[in-house]
């Protein structure tokens, strides 16, 4: 099969409404990062998403809808906190799960009773989700396991020859997965950290709790449960108290002829005066948006990533924090 980079165009979007109808899949841009796309009412394509990215069958999919779709066709019990976060914060980078009416494949939610809804806020994304009209599964576009893409390129290189098509919708802004937030309960509760914060949540819906996912349970949202976001290279991780430890390592591992990067933000870089550095930057904002593409370009020069992470550990930070564990795990 022959994968297509376009751009979002009439073409474009004409070309990807016909694969997507045809029980096919399409690469396609969010704020956050690219997804792998299929019409979440045709569960052979669904699971074709599943088998493409060799992601286990039990991690549920998000089912991404157009600004206008009315969610209520695909879920029950909206509570007044959800419709006042919606109104804050989509379209954006937060996923709300509510109890489904299980009317899209029982392979989206992996056979919960809970539906994962998100309306992302890139141009792109909203015109693709609004030529199809329907509810879009889809995961991060890559490999499973691999680092999350952040550009149609970084989707071409997992899935080149496995999809027909990615519509390329430029960088992603934001970096990382958005938030996804339980809203089934009196209270909402993050199960997995992003963009939107806890902070940000509790000053709308007045509370907001994070859910603890211990071994062995089963995964309520995507993110969850397996080693996730990984370069295909070895990697080390300490915290920032620990900046120093770290660049021991990096020196002793130079000294062995080993081609050692350091990720960090930019502060750290300056203070530890290493070689070759991967930069997240130096904001939250910059953290986030560069993990992934630091991350992708690491696992290009590097034998060893060593990461330090960054003294600020709370707010967008959180989320960050969440990817870098799980990518050097």
């Amino acid at each position: 099969m022959k994968t297509q980079v376009l751009p979002v165009n009439e073409e474009s979007l004409r070309l990807a409404k016909r694969i997507i109808l045809g029980g096919g899949v399409v690469g396609m841009p969010t704020e956050t990062v690219y997804g792998l796309g299929a019409n979440a009412f045709d569960t052979q394509a669904v699971e074709s998403v599943f088998k493409i990215k060799g992601r286990p069958n039990d991690n549920p999919l998000i089912v991404h809808v157009h600004k206008d779709y009315d969610i209520t066709e695909l879920v029950s019990e909206v509570p007044d906190y959800a419709v006042a976060l919606a109104k804050a914060f989509l379209p954006g980078p937060l996923t709300m799960v509510y109890n489904s009416k299980n009317l899209v494949s029982p392979a989206v939610s992996c056979g919960l009773s809970t539906l994962a809804v998100r309306i992302p806020s890139h141009e792109g994304a909203q015109a693709f989700l609004k030529c199809i009209g329907l509810p879009i599964a889809a995961p991060s576009a890559n490999v499973s396991k691999h680092v999350s893409p952040t550009s149609a390129e970084h989707v071409r290189r997992d899935l080149d020859g496995k999809i027909e098509l990615i519509l390329d919708g430029g960088k992603c802004s934001g970096g990382i997965e958005s938030t996804v937030l339980d809203c089934t309960g009196e209270v909402p509760v993050i199960l997995r950290s992003g963009l939107i914060t806890r902070e940000m949540i509790a000053a709308v819906a007045g509370e907001c709790l994070e859910y603890t996912y211990k071994e062995g349970a089963r995964a309520l949202s995507p993110g969850m449960k397996y080693k996730h976001y990984s370069p295909n290279c070895r990697t080390m991780l300490f915290c920032y108290a620990d900046r120093r430890a770290a660049l021991s390592a990096y020196n002793a591992e130079r000294e062995k002829g080993v081609k050692a990067y350091m990720l960090c933000d930019g502060r750290t870089a300056a203070e530890l005066g290493v070689e070759n550095v991967l930069s997240l930057g130096e904001t939250e904002a910059q953290a986030a948006e560069k993990l992934y593409s630091a991350l992708r370009e690491g696992e290009e020069c590097a034998e060893l990533i060593i990461a330090v992470a960054p003294e600020k550990q709370d707010g967008v930070m959180v989320g960050v924090m969440n990817r870098l564990k799980k990518a050097c795990s």
